[in-house]
């Protein structure tokens, strides 16, 4: 609905100022990311298709094994379920129209698509931001505050932290969206880029693009940083007091509970650190595009595979439920079945 009143409210100022000057309604746009490596279009499609297809695997196994083992239903993968979740959602959003346009050279879309397409991307990315930080505080309260952890980190307290990170991600990326396209329009319909970003966007704008793009960075730049600053602080207060068990074994366990965390974290703001100084500016817009690939790409891939391979709980429910299914499977054509007794009778 806010999408929808951004829009009209666009349309009607920019009517009101056509006999001013040259400007337009989209009636929609041209991405053309790829079309500058023209040689490399089948290796990226390829490559990109190859893993998202392991981005959509990994997250969705993740996702079914939590849910079936009930040994999982404890916080920390609750945030590890909601994270693949917005994973998927984020890729979705992005990445089925990059291969597109891979395939076709260039690719349309609409301005409401657009619009979505930002909207959505920005959404699933702030979450995913905010459920990281929620996993940091889980750590934090479970090593430094194990007495107290299961009064704590309730159930509801933890729907209330997923609903919360679900909340904020709807509400900046409307804010974003809304703030980019009440811009009037009146260059080129062709994006620099391989979906809607901001920066190849605000350079089609014809009024108001520095204080908007300044703006959008800098909401961008303090959520990040303010969620980054948060566990860095939690970790540094589980590094405390990892520091002080007086067991090997137990300094040992608290580590491996936090690598992956840790690792996806590093992952996470070092792709987007790159990306924000990269666009530190609305000029810096179109350049660059391969290093984009490393955020909506690269990062959403190796997340589940770093929980798969570093979570030992993870990895002993994944095969626990594929041997039970296995069993089950191999119950289901014994000799009792119908499949068993035509075996019999041939």
């Amino acid at each position: 609905m806010v999408l929808l009143k951004c829009c009209c409210c666009y349309a009607l100022s920019d009517a009101a100022q056509m006999g001013r000057g040259n400007q337009t309604i989209p009636a929609g746009f041209v991405l053309i990311g790829f079309s500058h490596f023209p040689e490399l279009r089948v290796v990226l499609f390829v490559l990109f298709l190859l893993m998202y297809m392991v981005t959509l695997a990994g997250n969705t196994v993740i996702m079914v094994v939590i849910r079936v083992d009930r040994s999982l239903h404890v916080p920390m993968y609750v945030f590890l379920g909601a994270l693949s979740f917005s994973e998927i959602f984020y890729t979705f959003s992005i990445i089925p129209k990059m291969l597109s346009g891979l395939v076709l050279g260039s690719r349309a879309i609409s301005f409401l698509g657009c619009a979505a397409q930002m909207h959505f991307s920005f959404m699933f990315g702030f979450m995913h931001s905010f459920l990281l930080t929620a996993m940091g505080y889980d750590r934090y309260m479970a090593i430094c505050h194990p007495l107290h952890y299961s009064t704590i980190m309730t159930s509801r307290v933890c729907t209330r932290l997923v609903a919360a990170s679900w909340a904020g991600g709807v509400f900046l990326g409307l804010l974003v969206t809304g703030a980019v396209f009440q811009l009037p329009f009146c260059r080129s319909h062709r994006i620099a880029h391989f979906f809607c970003h901001v920066p190849p966007i605000l350079e089609l704008a014809c009024a108001g693009r520095d204080v908007v793009g300044i703006a959008v960075n800098a909401l961008c730049i303090a959520t990040l940083l303010c969620c980054f600053l948060f566990i860095l602080l939690t970790y540094a207060f589980i590094l405390g007091r990892i520091l002080r068990m007086p067991s090997a074994e137990g300094r040992r366990k608290a580590f491996s509970t936090c690598a992956s965390h840790v690792t996806v974290v590093v992952v996470h703001y070092g792709c987007a650190s790159v990306i924000y100084l990269k666009h530190g500016s609305p000029s810096a817009a179109g350049a660059g595009t391969l290093i984009d690939v490393s955020y909506t790409v690269f990062t959403p891939f190796l997340s589940p595979i770093i929980f798969s391979l570093r979570n030992k709980d993870l990895k002993k429910a994944f095969w626990k439920s594929l041997r039970k299914s296995f069993v089950s499977r191999n119950a289901n054509v014994g000799p009792g079945s119908s499949f068993g007794y035509r075996s019999g009778c041939r």
